[in-house]
């Protein structure tokens, strides 16, 4: 049987699409770093995803889509994926791989999810949460994004664990 014969039979799933990977602000580096040493080791693209909860899509007539704020007071939706996007390109600067930035709306499972299956990405990278009281009970109530991503959908899904020390 033929190598790639094979590996269908064998239910293996090649790596072309790009690696999705969930950010964050003040996000641990090793996420980042993780994600875009794996895409330049496969040889495909990064896709460094900000899933936000407090936005909402509106599509224009002419098929573009703004993502405005739930709450209208509230207004700092652009203000902090442009700073995310700064802190990607410090991160990147020096890593030989292609990448680009997704500003996506809802649920950062389901987000990442449909990023995925647009992106047809090859797996998917998030990190774990900060260590912490606060960060425990949120996970408590709301939930792992790995683990509704893990249970939700096809994809591989690599999870940086947290690690000890500043985030910068």
């Amino acid at each position: 049987m033929a190598g790639s014969e094979a590996d269908s039979a064998a239910g293996l799933r090649r790596f072309s699409g790009p690696v999705l990977v969930g950010v964050v602000p003040r996000q641990h580096p090793s996420v980042l770093a993780g994600a875009a040493a794996l895409a330049a080791g496969l040889g495909v693209g990064l896709v460094c995803a900000f899933a936000d909860p407090e936005v909402y899509p509106e599509v224009r007539p002419d098929g573009t889509v703004d993502l405005l704020p739930i709450d209208p007071d509230a207004g700092a939706a652009a203000e902090t994926a442009d700073a995310l996007v700064s802190e990607l390109q410090a991160g990147l600067r020096q890593v030989p791989v292609a990448w680009e930035f997704r500003h996506l709306w809802g649920d950062p499972a389901q987000a990442l999810h449909r990023a995925a299956e647009e992106l047809d990405a090859s797996l998917i990278v998030v990190g774990t949460r900060e260590r912490g009281l606060a960060h425990r009970l949120e996970e408590r109530v709301a939930g792992s994004v790995a683990a509704h991503l893990a249970h939700r959908q096809q994809r591989p899904v690599l999870v940086v664990p947290a690690r000890d020390g500043p985030a910068g």
